[in-house]
């Protein structure tokens, strides 16, 4: 499983990184989603798959 990330659908809302925040983080000028880690061990895959659920802007997808 890969976490995909469209930059240019973010809007910076955050939601990624409350759910998981050693998955995503945000940048300092734009607050645009950062993945940390792209390829998650099994025990965080539930949190990026609910990050990808949460996401309002879409900007976020899993692959494989």
């Amino acid at each position: 499983m890969k976490i995909v990330a469209d930059t240019d659908k973010c809007v910076g809302a955050g939601q990624c990184v409350r759910i998981a925040p050693e998955l995503f983080d945000q940048g300092e000028d734009d607050g645009v989603v950062v993945v940390l880690d792209a390829e998650p061990e099994d025990e965080l895959r539930s949190a990026a798959g609910e990050a990808v659920d949460l996401c309002p802007a879409q900007a976020l997808s899993l692959a494989g």
